[in-house]
């Protein structure tokens, strides 16, 4: 009997700086009732799926932008979506801006943010937590540009990795291997192949993309930005025979475009769901997990072909250095 799990990519449509997160909530509520009439067993939702894309907003004081943040999971107005998960019996992601307190890699407990995304189960449980490892943009106030991509200065590099976890989801009480990312961790095929070892079947990605890169250093074609975003997500699944849900915010927010085309992505690199709109939209796919089988038995079979010995470049070396000249 095959392995099925049908799947949400819960797309949502600009949220506005001056929207209250019971805005946001509710249309991430319409959009599980919406799931929960299509037969939906998980459903996705974005990177910062709570408030506007506010690395966009430079503050001097990091501490005037704490209202942006979540202190705790599930708070008073994210329990709504708790409870929506145990009334359908579907788990959700989803992703927020994270104030924590907790010691640093000095053992110091202080204030710390991150780029989070969570894992919830049916029974309104968190299974997972990861927070956004490859933060883009930058960390001061650039006068050059347009709109600023603060996410250097709003978080800290996320330090839980990439881990893996096998849980009960949907009808699948044996479990299903999931992990998750956020956004330009997609473009880095490391975070897809550390997951790809620990067998990951389902990955999880939320992101907020501009239609137009800001800082290009040199000209780059509209298209292309969806273009990459999505043979990032097909590249990582095909190349570790896992599906995919990338889920993004979309429409024109806070005077900024973002991109949407949020897809759902099957282990053979093939997009199989799309929203075609910049509005909320719920595209579902019925995922079968023995597809991830063929990729992990042959072609990429780690066990029989990965040559580690000669990776040791990808995590002694940061930035590139030049080939000897001969």
């Amino acid at each position: 009997m095959a392995r099925r799990i049908t799947v949400g990519a819960a797309q949502l449509g600009a949220i506005q700086k001056a929207d209250s997160r019971k805005v946001a909530v509710d249309r991430m509520l319409a959009l599980m009732a919406e799931g929960q009439r299509r037969g939906v067993e998980l459903i996705v939702f974005p990177e910062l799926a709570l408030t506007t894309f506010f690395p966009r907003h430079y503050v001097e004081n990091l501490d005037e932008a704490d209202h942006w943040y979540e202190a705790a999971m599930p708070s008073n107005e994210t329990a709504p979506l708790f409870e929506a998960a145990r009334k359908y019996r579907m788990g959700f992601h989803l992703g927020y801006a994270e104030l924590a307190h907790e010691p640093d890699e000095t053992g110091v407990v202080r204030k710390r943010r991150f780029n989070t995304a969570i894992l919830v189960n049916p029974d309104g449980k968190i299974v997972l937590k990861y927070r956004k490892v490859h933060l883009p943009g930058h960390a001061e106030f650039d006068p050059a540009r347009k709109v600023q991509h603060l996410e250097k200065r709003f978080f800290e590099v996320g330090n839980l990795g990439f881990p893996v976890v096998r849980s009960p989801m949907g009808r699948r009480d044996e479990g299903i291997n999931m992990g998750m990312m956020i956004c330009n961790d997609r473009r880095w095929p490391e975070a897809w192949r550390v997951m790809g070892l620990q067998s990951v079947e389902l990955v999880m990605l939320g992101y907020n993309t501009p239609s137009i890169n800001q800082e290009a250093k040199g000209w780059e074609a509209h298209h292309l930005r969806v273009f990459h975003s999505h043979l990032s997500i097909q590249a990582g699944c095909y190349q570790n025979a896992c599906w995919g849900v990338g889920v993004a915010k979309a429409g024109i927010e806070d005077g900024a475009e973002l991109f949407g085309h949020s897809i759902i992505v099957n282990p053979q690199g093939e997009i199989v769901a799309m929203a075609d709109t910049w509005e909320d939209q719920l595209v579902t796919h019925d995922c079968d997990l023995d597809m991830c089988t063929l990729g992990r038995t042959s072609i990429f079979n780690f066990a029989a072909h990965r040559r580690p010995e000669h990776y040791t470049r990808i995590t002694s070396q940061v930035g590139a250095v030049e080939p000897p000249v001969v």
